[in-house]
Parts: structure tokens; sequence; C-alpha cells
């Protein structure tokens, strides 16, 4: 590990004047995936932001009946916290299902949306890899994709986002909000990260030394009657090999609202539009869920060993909106 400097920021502009100064330093929330990478050699930052202390810690409410997340939020107590659980269970369930607890009482909001792939490639320093050595290759494509992508990949990365948080925010259109030297700033989650194309060591659409502050939630009554499913290899603590969030809601027998955005599947959480449009203003039942899903699986372009996952999100779909149709949403567990 190269040596590296520490300090702790006191407030959100003195840790925002630190990064603009100096490249080669980076923000640390609760390490769990900065550290693991820098032990890895693939992180090698000249100099830590501690900015764990920062009043970024809170959840709120919003003026329109959302919620404001701060990005120094661990991970569990934000599936803790009873709003969460009440008007956005899925979100509550994917932080629970992502990570072991003592992981979740360090990792932040923050640095959950800024975790980097946990693609073998990319972690091995011995081989190459075009998200860490833009040009070198993706071996992955020829080599070992079981769990690589199925949309939105390209031939120059097939490696998928590992966050379960973010796929439930990306159902819930989330907005990331930020600080920079030149002022606040916000992005919609839909447009946080970046497509892959032939550039995907650039993975998000931040600017340059830009602090997350937080996360907004606008207001969605769909939201609180949701679902997440993750499936795993193992039923311990694992990353996704294909993950579902969804909302709905019926009346009369017919899908009023929907949401639906899936993980494991691409470079960001994927937001199901074209599934969501299938649904809205049709029958509530197990053949207008399939139709829905394989609306958005017709783009789906799996490799060779990992064609499963487009059944797999298919069967998913079809069960957690049955599910949801038939029992309601499930509290946190």
């Amino acid at each position: 590990m190269r040596e590296f400097g520490y300090e702790r920021a006191l407030d959100v502009p003195g840790a925002v004047a630190v990064l603009g100064g100096d490249p080669e330093a980076r923000y640390l929330g609760g390490g769990t995936n900065l550290v693991d990478l820098m032990k890895a050699g693939v992180e090698r930052p000249a100099r830590l932001v501690d900015v764990r202390e920062l009043p970024l810690d809170r959840v709120e409410p919003t003026a329109d009946g959302g919620l404001r997340i701060g990005a120094t939020v661990t991970n569990s107590d934000l599936a803790a916290h009873p709003e969460v659980r009440r008007r956005y269970p899925a979100l509550a369930q994917a932080v629970l299902a992502g990570a072991s607890g003592q992981l979740r009482n360090m990792a932040t909001v923050g640095g959950n949306l800024l975790q980097r792939t946990r693609c073998a490639y990319f972690t091995d320093i011995g081989k190459p890899c075009n998200k860490r050595v833009p040009g070198s290759g993706c071996p992955a494509v020829a080599g070992e994709h079981r769990n690589g992508a199925i949309l939105g990949a390209s031939e120059h990365c097939v490696a998928v986002h590992p966050s379960d948080m973010g796929v439930a925010l990306a159902a819930f259109d989330a907005v990331v909000t930020y600080e920079t030297a030149a002022g606040p700033g916000m992005l919609a989650l839909a447009d946080f990260y970046r497509p892959v194309g032939d550039t995907p060591h650039l993975e998000t659409a931040l600017p340059a030394g830009a602090l997350i502050t937080g996360v907004t939630l606008p207001a969605a009554p769909v939201a609180a009657h949701s679902r997440y499913r993750k499936v795993r290899e193992r039923a311990s603590y694992a990353f996704a090999v294909g993950s579902v969030a969804a909302a709905l809601d019926v009346q009369d027998g017919v899908v009023r609202d929907a949401r639906l955005a899936f993980g494991a599947v691409a470079s960001r959480p994927w937001r199901a539009t074209a599934a969501e449009r299938a649904l809205i203003g049709g029958p509530a039942d197990a053949d207008a869920y399939a139709a829905a899903a394989d609306a958005e699986l017709a783009a789906a372009q799996p490799l060779s060993q990992n064609t499963y996952k487009v059944p797999l999100i298919r069967n998913l779909v079809v069960a957690l909106l049955t599910e949801l149709e038939q029992h309601g949403p499930e509290g946190a567990r």
C-alpha cells in the first residue's frame, strides 16, 4: 500500500477545498470499499480526507413529502429509520440485503453510491482492465464473465455495479446532491452514472473534487407499496447475481402506477422504464408482468456465461409483482 496522508474534515467547504487542491486525494467515509482497493493496489491516493464527522448524518422529511438522506448516514441507520421503512420499504430491504451487519455499521450512503465494481479483473492489478487502466483491454469479455452485464455494456467493459441500495434509489427517482468549490449541485440518479461506452473508467458525472452531501427521494405514494428481492450464490452475505426493486399500485385489477429497477445487470442500477410503460394501465396479472419484463429485457445482450440472467430477472419481476399484488409490501427485516 502506498503511504498516504490523513486529515479529518471539520466542515463541508474545508473538505472540498482540500480535494480541489489535491487531485491525488480521496474522501474517506466508512472505507469499506476504498480501503480494500488501497490494500490491493487498485486505489493509490496520496491523502485521505475523512468526512465521517461532517454534519451530513440525518434523515429528514422534505416539504413535498419525500425524504432527504445525508451522505454520512450509515447503511444500518438508513435501514432502521422508521420513515424509510414506512415510505420506501424496498430501500430498507435493499440495504439490509447489501452487506453484513458489521459493514452496514461502517458503510455510508455517499460511499455506497461510489463503490467500485467487484469484477475480479478490476481488482487484480496483474490483469488488464479498461476501468483501472484505460486502453488496456477487457479480458472479461473472452474470460470469466458469469456475473457480467447483460444491459448497457460494451466491448470495453462488462462489469456490473455492486450496489443494492442504488437499485432501490433508482426505482424511486433519487437525486444526488453535492458540493464543489464553485458551489452546490445536483444530479438525478438516472444521470449520475455515465454509460460505459469506450470510457468505462469515467464512472459518474460528478465534477472533479465534488463531495456528495446527500440523496433526496421525492414523494412517491407507490413507494410505500414496494419490495426488494436479491438472488445470490449463497445465503450469507454475497453480491447479487440479479436483483429487482419493485413498487406497484393496483386498483380494480388495473396497474395504476409501477416502479421497477434491476441490479447486477449493468454498470449502473438499471431503471426498467420500458417495463414500467408496459405495466401502467394494463391488467395486474402474471402474463402482463412477464410481458413487461420481456419488453425491458428485449435489449439484453448476454455473453456466453451469463445468459441465465435473462430468465432470472424475468422470473424475479413476475414473482415480486405478484407478491405485491396479492400480499402487499413486507416490512424491512
